[in-house]
């Protein structure tokens, strides 16, 4: 089953009303004897529609049975696994972070790889580079939440980092601190290209994904609990 999310009710609905009109006028070239040109015309429209209401896709996804499985926050393909900095609440200063490259192909609704309890929400202003450069991950604009997720009957801090790329230019995050997600639930989205990032704590989780794997959020598994 596939919907269109509401994050993008203003391109899709919006498109959808001028392709209306569009083909409207089409129609009317086809009633007043000019069937290829208008037939030509409303074919166009129509797959011009197609193709932007496919950037806001909304696919079923279910998370695996286990409740010790984390799934993927996006769909895209991994681009790096590592220790990184990170010290917005509750993490104090280090963390495992796994980076995900969405394209311009990719579904771009950002979902909860656990149950989180959402605790800080942390906004970045910052520029638009190619969410494949180095300096993407550090310099792009990004909205960040983080909290306290529970696995399995483990607690454990949890964060979730949308950027922008080059394409992407608005982060759609309604998140507030306090809020509680479920696991696999859709939370937000990055419009276009971009990159959505994992931090985990450094003990206690096994990492499932390798760089270059490619992942599919809500149902991917990512990491595991580990007793």
């Amino acid at each position: 089953m596939m919907t269109l999310t509401r994050y993008g009710l203003r391109e899709w609905g919006g498109g959808g009303i001028v392709a209306l009109l569009l083909a409207a006028g089409f129609i009317l070239l086809i009633l007043a004897g000019f069937p290829v040109t208008g037939g030509i015309g409303t074919g166009l429209v129509v797959l011009c529609w197609l193709g932007l209401a496919a950037f806001f896709r909304n696919p079923v996804r279910r998370p695996p049975m286990d409740p010790a499985l984390l799934v993927s926050p996006a769909d895209g393909v991994v681009r790096d696994i590592g220790e990184v900095d990170f010290d917005q609440p509750p993490f104090d200063g280090k963390a495992q972070r796994i980076g995900i490259f969405l394209s311009v192909l990719n579904v771009h609704v950002n979902r909860a790889p656990a149950d989180l309890e959402v605790q800080s929400v942390v906004y970045r202003e910052g520029r638009y580079l190619d969410a494949r450069s180095a300096g993407c991950a550090t310099e792009n604009e990004a909205m960040t939440i983080a909290g306290i997720a529970s696995a399995a009957g483990h607690t454990f801090p949890m964060g979730i980092r949308q950027i922008s790329g080059a394409i992407a230019r608005r982060i759609v995050c309604p998140v507030q601190p306090e809020r509680r997600l479920r696991r696999g639930e859709i939370y937000g989205m990055i419009k276009f290209g971009s990159r959505t990032e994992l931090y985990l704590p450094l003990e206690g989780v096994e990492i499932r994904v390798r760089p270059g794997d490619r992942v599919y959020g809500g149902k991917t598994v990512i990491a595991a609990i580990r007793p």
